[in-house]
């Protein structure tokens, strides 16, 4: 029977995978069966599931109640995609030239920058969001240092109410989740050949030209990385708008979030788990079919 189970290759690789299947069955697809079940529930007075099937819950996430139209959960799904496409823009404007100093500094200083650059993870996450509250609030360092600059050339200078603001949670937002766009981005910029350089000049490219035919295309595949390791998180997040928005800057995982421990509405936060899920899906299929994971532009 040993003997067989060696030869057969397939038994192997089901053997190997079983674990792993069975960790993401129980942790994973059961979960997620039970939130669309959820979903399609009502909550009782008491705050208890009621399991039945009915699409109340998403007429209302969709505007339709029995009073009316009411768009505000709609207006919360679209800050919600937003805030994500912002972050992740800024993200990336901010990662690329950073990752590229860090990709062609010299090797014995590599390693150092990239630690420099993990440095701040090391700090518990909602403290470092606590930190940008002592920056950006009236009396933060922010206003500080511009109340100092204006008082140094005798300008006239009123306090910029930066928090709470959505403009407080962007910078948040784009503060946590940078370096997870400098790594990919970093690592397809640290594998390109330099060869490839030397031969875009002596074929008389300027620099403009040999970083829009040579560099970027055969960074891509960094950039959609960071792209969907940024824009996932963002689209689910609820600390940084609670803490940085001071619980006025309301997204779709502050809405989850209520449902479940303020609203006690498991139901409606099901639904609302299931729109946020097949929304980030939609827009994470059709960018990575988009640009194909960067391997068709980095082979062009």
């Amino acid at each position: 029977m040993f003997q067989k189970l060696r030869e057969n290759k397939t038994i192997q690789g089901f053997l190997l995978i079983l674990p792993s299947n069975l960790w993401m069955i129980a942790l994973l697809i059961i979960p997620l069966l039970l939130t669309v079940v959820t979903s399609f529930g009502r909550r009782d007075a008491d705050g208890n599931v009621i399991y039945t099937f009915t699409f109340d819950n998403y007429l209302r996430l969709a505007g339709f109640t029995p009073e009316g139209f009411d768009d505000l959960y709609l207006n919360i799904l679209m800050r919600s995609l937003t805030l994500a496409f912002q972050t992740t823009v800024v993200v990336i404007l901010m990662a690329y030239p950073l990752s590229y100093f860090v990709a062609r500094a010299p090797a014995k200083w590599r390693n150092s920058l990239l630690f420099l650059i993990l440095v701040p993870l090391w700090t518990n996450f909602v403290i470092r969001i606590y930190a940008w509250i002592m920056i950006l609030r009236t009396q933060g360092v922010l206003n500080g240092l511009l109340g100092l600059g204006a008082g140094l050339f005798n300008l006239p200078f009123k306090p910029f109410d930066f928090y709470p603001s959505p403009g407080a949670v962007l910078v948040g937002m784009v503060y946590e989740f940078l370096p997870f766009m400098i790594l990919p981005i970093y690592t397809s910029l640290e594998k390109i050949d330099g060869s490839l350089y030397e031969a875009a000049a002596d074929l008389g490219a300027s620099a403009a030209r040999t970083f829009l035919r040579v560099t970027l295309p055969l960074s891509m595949p960094g950039v959609v990385a960071g792209t969907i390791l940024v824009f996932i998180p963002v689209m689910g997040s609820f600390v940084v708008s609670d803490i940085l928005g001071g619980r006025q800057v309301i997204l779709v995982g502050n809405l989850i979030q209520r449902q479940f421990l303020d609203a006690r509405d498991p139901a409606f936060g099901s639904a609302s788990s299931i729109i946020l899920m097949v929304m980030t899906l939609i827009v994470t299929i059709f960018y990575t079919r988009k640009f194909g994971f960067g391997e068709e532009i980095a082979s062009a």
